[in-house]
């Protein structure tokens, strides 16, 4: 068997089609957590502890300098720990959800094979 044939019988088979729509509905799905820890989650939290974006919390390192007469520009270096934070939030949020729909899937394999017995 070629390899442009056994391409095709791999392309067409329900698993890799199951896959391919399942990675499109998690980008999607993923801008939708994206939107809802930045919008909706963080802009309170950042509130409470006074009035912060959560994107802007890091701890500077080094400051950066603007380009002038004396030289270029020095890029500043700091610890962006907010950002990482809406990260975990996201993961948190993306991580419950599939524990979620693994859960309810099971459920319903379970009672598809119990109705089958």
């Amino acid at each position: 068997m070629g390899f442009i044939q056994e391409f095709k019988e791999f392309a067409v088979k329900g698993n890799a089609l199951d896959m391919a729509v399942g990675i499109i509905l998690g980008a999607a799905f993923n801008k939708v957590v994206q939107s809802i820890v930045n919008d909706l989650i963080m802009p309170p939290i950042g509130l409470m502890i006074g009035g912060v974006d959560f994107k802007n919390l890091k701890l500077v390192l080094k400051q950066g300098v603007e380009a002038s007469d004396a030289g270029p520009a020095v890029a500043e270096v700091a610890i962006r720990y907010g950002m990482t934070i809406n990260i975990v939030i996201e993961f948190l949020i993306v991580a419950f959800s599939v524990f979620c729909i693994v859960k309810f899937m099971n459920k319903l394999i379970k009672k598809r094979e119990a109705e089958a017995k």
